[in-house]
């Protein structure tokens, strides 16, 4: 399992987030199906092969707690962000993402629509 780490650029006194990253189809679909509430510190990345609202929407079924969800677009810039409610059916974003950060619902504040994030590990590098 791949991890990585995620920093708020834009706002230096928010604390990283451990991320697991998700990239492939199942992992993606998958995401927090039937798990326990995620922790303040740790979050999922889902990576996807290019920026799109479409593909990356996200679903609530089967997740048993809330989520912010923080939307990224290609340069690390934050697109949207919002709380998703558990067992609904779709969020997408307002505007193009490759990237979807799901947090504990307490960080909702921790991420703007304008904000610059850090992915470590290179993979705002390696999009294309």
């Amino acid at each position: 399992m791949q991890q990585t780490i995620v920093r708020n650029l834009s706002r230096l006194s928010v604390s990283p987030v451990v991320t697991i990253i998700c990239n492939t189809f199942f992992c993606r679909l998958r995401g927090l199906i039937f798990q326990p509430p995620i922790s303040y510190e740790k979050g999922l990345l889902l990576v996807f092969h290019k920026e799109s609202r479409l593909d990356s929407s996200i679903h609530m079924f089967g997740v048993n707690s809330d989520l912010a969800v923080v939307w990224i677009n290609r340069s690390g810039l934050v697109v949207d962000v919002r709380l998703a409610k558990r067992w609904r059916p779709a969020y997408m974003s307002n505007r193009p993402a490759c990237y979807v950060l799901e947090l504990n619902p307490a960080r909702i504040k921790d991420f703007s629509i304008g904000d610059q994030v850090d992915i470590e590990a290179g993979l705002l590098d390696n999009q294309g």
